[in-house]
């Protein structure tokens, strides 16, 4: 699975959207997203095979963090759209500014 496919899934979006800010345990996860242990765990190894998370052992706890390469891969996948949307928002800009002028 990609990373695309991995974080297409609401729940694994809101994990994505956890570990964003900090890394996290599956008990930290648990907490959060008001979800069982076991859930929370599927959902974490889904995003560890498509490489969208990392984890690392602490003590008794395994450590979730994100992983920037797909995310880069996602962001290089998405400049030309953007691109497009940038244009159709100067042309709106410019339309706009030219029917408001006295």
């Amino acid at each position: 699975m990609d990373a695309l496919t991995a974080i297409a899934e609401p729940t694994r979006r809101r994990i994505v959207d956890a570990l964003r800010t900090r890394e996290c345990s599956v008990t930290d996860l648990v907490t959060m997203l008001r979800m069982s242990q076991p859930a929370v765990s599927k959902h974490l190894r889904v995003l560890r095979e498509a490489g969208v998370v990392t984890a690392s052992t602490r003590a008794q706890q395994r450590i979730y963090r994100l992983n920037p390469a797909p995310f880069r891969e996602l962001d290089a996948w998405l400049a030309p759209y953007r691109q497009l949307w940038t244009r159709h928002l100067a042309a709106l800009e410019e339309h706009l500014n030219e029917r408001d002028k006295p």
